[in-house]
């Protein structure tokens, strides 16, 4: 059964955001999503600042049953990625919320986080 902790946003594409202390967001996949996926043998990550624009595509996930494209859930600058997943990214099969986040963005447009899901949102779309 799929997590969803509470205090992180959610994107209706499954993608989770949490506000850093810096105001920087980190961003990954959720549980549920990569419970959908099965065993991550592939990520393309997005490329260390570049600006990206929310809902729109800043990674590909590759799985042993398909290929997933990974949507921005803000808009800003990429300004750290997660170089663990590109030799090990089953990481985010056991940690999706820990050591297998992606990237961290700082937002453009704060207010883009209105638009997100709470966790008890996030998991009615789930349902």
């Amino acid at each position: 059964m799929s997590s969803f902790p509470e205090g992180l946003k959610y994107a209706a594409t499954h993608e989770w955001v949490r506000v850093e202390s810096d105001g920087s967001v980190t961003v990954g996949i959720t549980d549920h999503a990569q419970e959908l996926l099965g065993d991550i043998v592939f990520i393309d990550l997005p490329k260390l600042g570049a600006t990206v624009t929310a809902k729109q595509e800043i990674s590909v996930v590759e799985s042993v049953k398909a290929a997933s494209d990974i949507y921005a859930p803000i808009s800003g600058k990429v300004v750290a990625i997660n170089d663990n997943l590109l030799d090990s990214p089953e990481i985010v099969n056991s940690s999706p919320y820990g050591d297998g986040w992606f990237c961290r963005i700082v937002p453009s447009n704060t207010s883009e986080m209105d638009a997100l899901l709470s966790a008890n949102g996030y998991a009615e779309i789930c349902e």
